[in-house]
């Protein structure tokens, strides 16, 4: 995983590392999901969601927080029930305030605009080719949701 971002100790608490994912909550107090994967034929499975989710749930702590999702340079795609379970799990809809998702390439970008517009229309969310562009989206979404 040499392609992850550098983080310290000293801004970081922990940080939880699966398959192609790492998931960090920084003094931002944003959940961090980076995920690398490099084969187009991989697809996201129902098992390793339960994972992520549960790595999720114990770095948010019950806390609602906005997800900075980045999958640039990240390739492959979902199966439907993977998809359903990041959509509809209990613990992630307690959690998740907004998705802020980075990419750098046009098929994840449909890929994620395709998932929010059929599985979860719910959740605010923007598409970002820049990382301070997705940190401001979810500052702005973090600030909405505790001033109301």
């Amino acid at each position: 995983m040499s392609n992850l971002m550098p983080v310290t100790k000293k801004t970081i608490e922990e940080i939880i590392i699966l398959e192609n994912a790492m998931f960090w909550i920084d003094n931002s107090k944003f959940l961090h999901c980076k995920f690398t994967n490099n084969d187009s034929n991989s697809k996201l499975n129902y098992g390793l969601v339960k994972r992520y989710i549960n790595a999720i749930s114990k770095l948010c702590n019950g806390t609602p927080m906005p997800f900075i999702i980045d999958v640039r340079n990240t390739r492959g795609t979902f199966s439907i029930s993977a998809a359903k379970l990041i959509a509809n799990s209990p613990e992630l809809i307690k959690l998740r305030i907004s998705e802020a998702f980075v990419v750098n390439t046009i098929g994840i970008r449909l890929l994620i605009t395709t998932y929010k517009r059929i599985y979860n229309p719910v959740t605010p969310f923007g598409v970002f080719k820049d990382l301070e562009l997705a940190k401001n989206y979810s500052i702005e979404k973090d600030k909405q949701f505790y001033n109301n």
